[in-house]
């Protein structure tokens, strides 16, 4: 520690919870799986291949991996999945069926849409909504939809259990400027119903069902135990796997983040737990990876949405036999199951994180290490992109300061790509002196776009001010999740991490 010497949806639209741990099942927790592949009064070339696999490999996550027993988990496929099978089914078989502290897991998988706001609550004048097999395409929209103020009606009613709702559709007809031709033919592999009579548009999209069902517009959902996850940003399509034949079909986003949970793929830093931060970013690359191959998809990033604490929660139980890594039950999620956490604040750090470091953000130190109490040091911070830097030092009593922006710099600007930044320099007056024992770690991130951290991490924060380190760094990183909105093509805010881990004697 230093002191101061003075898919739209895309082939699967996922909300999954996420402490959710394969202990004993037990009757109370309820899943209902929807799939919709075939619809009753779409055209053949709006059928999608993913969903029935998508509802298989899923049924089978619940029931060997966050234990769900066989007899809780209720699916509805193709003509079982009309709109008022999946009403009832969700009244009776979540609502009815369960009480609070119980897990309650919602997931669809299939088309998406918009339609016309009929009580005014949305500014751009459209709801967004799922689609039934029984939806019908009217003169001027559709008819039938599940709209997204009635699912935010029943997450309501589901206050008090810990709910993992998952969307794998589309929601808009004009979903990108990348898809070009006649929308209302529909597009391979896409999720989404366009409007009827809906033609390609360049202009700002509307927001996507997953923003409207409690994310963004209405957080007290999420704070209330829902955890989201879905396939892609507002305003993105998600997809079938285009790249396979129709029947061997999975949702991109499903596909991955079923596999981030069945194998040490999505463990980034290797210490037997996989994170919800790490599975995010394991989902993010995959899905980056197949859009790179596709000529229509310009942007894929899957978001996830909860509670800042539970970034660095296992998302599946902890590999006990990897590393001699040791863990700790959470308390950041009041969950129906318990979920962990690596006991060690500093290895923690990288599960809070997700991300690999890339080798874009350098921290070095100006002396060896391990260093002894008292010893001065400066660091010095290199980054290949420009960007506004903040930098934390961590200790392993679970304890952060936060080393820049800070109380003393006088200029606080964005790095130049490739400038160092040497802290402190000779308008600071002080110099940084190593004080505890044990290993530590500086964390530095560098975020490319303009984003606010003003309310995570003050830029006049005081260097002799401890924070918990756990709290502070997922407050921070849950911030830089959330979608950029400054583009017309929405998209994940930009950010890279370097870490250099240090030890005091």
């Amino acid at each position: 520690m230093s002191s101061l010497r003075n898919r739209c949806l895309s082939g699967l639209a996922v909300l999954f919870l996420a402490s959710l741990l394969p202990d004993p099942a037990r009757s109370a927790d309820h899943a209902l799986l929807i799939g919709i592949g075939k619809y009753q009064n779409l055209a053949p070339e709006f059928a999608l291949g993913g969903p029935r696999n998508d509802l298989l490999a899923m049924e089978t996550l619940l029931r060997e991996k966050l234990g769900f027993d066989a007899s809780a988990i209720r699916v509805l496929q193709d003509e079982q999945a009309t709109r008022a099978n999946i009403l009832s089914s969700i009244d009776t078989w979540l609502v009815e069926a369960t009480e609070p502290g119980d897990r309650v897991y919602l997931y669809f998988t299939g088309h998406g849409l918009q339609v016309k706001d009929a009580d005014g609550d949305e500014g751009d004048g459209l709801d967004e909504a799922l689609a039934p097999f029984d939806i019908v395409q009217g003169a001027t929209d559709w008819q039938g939809a599940i709209l997204d103020d009635e699912i935010d009606q029943i997450l309501e009613r589901l206050d008090g259990r810990t709910v993992t709702m998952v969307i794998d559709a589309c929601h808009s007809g004009t979903i990108s400027r990348s898809l070009s031709g006649d929308t209302a033919a529909g597009i391979e592999g896409a999720r989404f119903l366009p409007r009827p009579g809906a033609k390609p548009v360049e202009q700002a999209l509307t927001r996507g069902l997953r923003i409207d069902l409690a994310v963004v517009d209405r957080p007290q959902l999420v704070d209330a135990g829902v955890t989201a996850w879905s396939a892609a940003a507002p305003y993105q399509v998600a997809w079938d796997d285009v790249r396979r034949p129709p029947p061997d079909r999975h949702g991109v986003f499903t596909e991955a983040f079923i596999a981030g949970q069945t194998s040490n793929a999505a463990d980034a830093n290797g210490n037997g737990l996989t994170s919800n931060a790490e599975l995010l970013e394991f989902v993010k690359g995959q899905s980056s990876a197949y859009c790179a191959t596709q000529e229509q998809c310009s942007n894929l990033d899957p978001q996830l949405e909860t509670k800042a604490e539970a970034l660095g929660e296992s998302v599946v139980a902890p590999d006990s036999s990897s590393g001699g890594a040791t863990y700790q039950k959470s308390d950041g999620q009041n969950t129906a199951q318990p979920a962990y956490e690596d006991a060690n604040t500093v290895n923690a750090v990288s599960d809070i994180i997700g991300k690999q470091e890339s080798g874009d953000l350098d921290i070095s130190i100006d002396r060896p290490v391990p260093m002894k109490a008292g010893d001065v040091f400066k660091l010095t911070v290199v980054s290949r992109a420009g960007g506004n830097l903040l930098l934390f030092d961590i200790n392993s009593q679970g304890k952060t300061t936060q080393i820049f922006p800070n109380e003393f710099a006088r200029k606080i600007t964005p790095l130049a790509p490739g400038v160092p930044m040497t802290l402190p320099d000779e308008y600071y007056g002080f110099d940084f002196e190593a004080s505890g024992e044990g290993e530590s770690a500086f964390v530095g991130l560098v975020v490319n776009d303009a984003v606010d951290l003003s309310e995570v991490a003050p830029r006049t924060r005081g260097l002799k001010i401890e924070l918990d380190a756990r709290r502070t760094l997922s407050e921070v990183v849950a911030r830089l999740q959330k979608t950029w909105t400054e583009d017309l093509d929405r998209r994940g805010i930009r950010w890279s991490v370097g870490t250099l881990r240090y030890r005091v004697e």
